[in-house]
């Protein structure tokens, strides 16, 4: 059953001005805590403003931890239920895992059709992704899951979720195809930034909650997200101290 977004909905800052805040959106990243590093204070802001936000994880993040005593479903079930308290934070309840295997996402056919029929479920008028392309001055944006989930987002986005040809399999299980209005990636040259300093607390709170990726940071990660969404402000020509996200905003209408 899909969830009617708040009728409420307000406004969000952005360095272009206020802009209507979307009623849906869909997060797809490969991991867990992909989402906090990189959007969670957006995710906050549009929560707050009356957005329905969901969130959609290819893999569980299984091969994300070097302790091989720990099996890889144990490893998976602590980032699920961490990425869970995370989202809890920022508004967020609705949760699809993909569990694909981590470390070994392929932008696939299976993957599109996996994608699509979530973008079928949520319905969004905005879906966030990550980049396909290589950052070549900040590789560990560009862990190979990242750009294989970027790929398959974008063609699930376009063509394949509004496609009723594309996976008629999707039909047979009653998922209407569905048209994504705009797509926010991060990793690009941007062309939008979103200030999010009123909530950047709750974004390290949500960050936090993956114990098993972020207790050995301790106070050093407020300190290090702050000084990078200054840096994201800067550009954005926002006020000295505040704090942004930034996207690449593409129309997909």
């Amino acid at each position: 059953m899909i969830e009617e977004a708040d009728s409420t909905t307000d406004n969000i800052q952005t360095s272009d001005g206020l802009i209507d805040a979307p009623k849906r959106v869909l997060v797809v990243v490969a991991h867990p805590d992909d989402i906090d590093f990189g959007v969670a204070g957006t995710v906050a802001t549009m929560t707050d403003a009356g957005a329905y936000v969901a969130y959609c994880l290819v893999t569980s993040g299984d091969a994300g931890d070097d302790d091989m005593t720990v099996s890889q479903a144990e490893l998976a079930a602590l980032r699920e239920s961490e990425q869970t308290a995370a989202a809890a934070h920022v508004g967020v309840t609705e949760l699809h895992w993909l569990h694909h295997p981590d470390g070994q996402v392929v932008a696939d056919l299976n993957l599109r059709r996996d994608l699509s029929r979530v973008i079928r479920i949520v319905k969004p008028d905005l879906v966030i992704a990550q980049s396909a392309e290589r950052h070549w001055d900040r590789i560990y944006r560009s862990h190979p899951d990242h750009l294989a989930t970027g790929e398959a987002t974008i063609s699930a986005v376009y063509p394949d979720s509004r496609n009723p040809r594309a996976f008629p399999e999707l039909l047979d299980e009653g998922h209407a195809p569905h048209t994504v209005n705009e797509v926010w990636v991060t990793g690009l040259e941007p062309n939008r930034f979103i200030d999010i300093s009123d909530v950047f607390d709750r974004k390290c709170d949500a960050l936090r909650a993956h114990v098993s990726q972020t207790a050995k940071m301790g106070d050093r990660l407020p300190t290090l997200l702050r000084e990078w969404g200054e840096q994201t402000a800067v550009k954005a020509g926002f006020d000295t101290g505040r704090v942004a996200e930034e996207f690449r905003v593409v129309n997909t209408r």
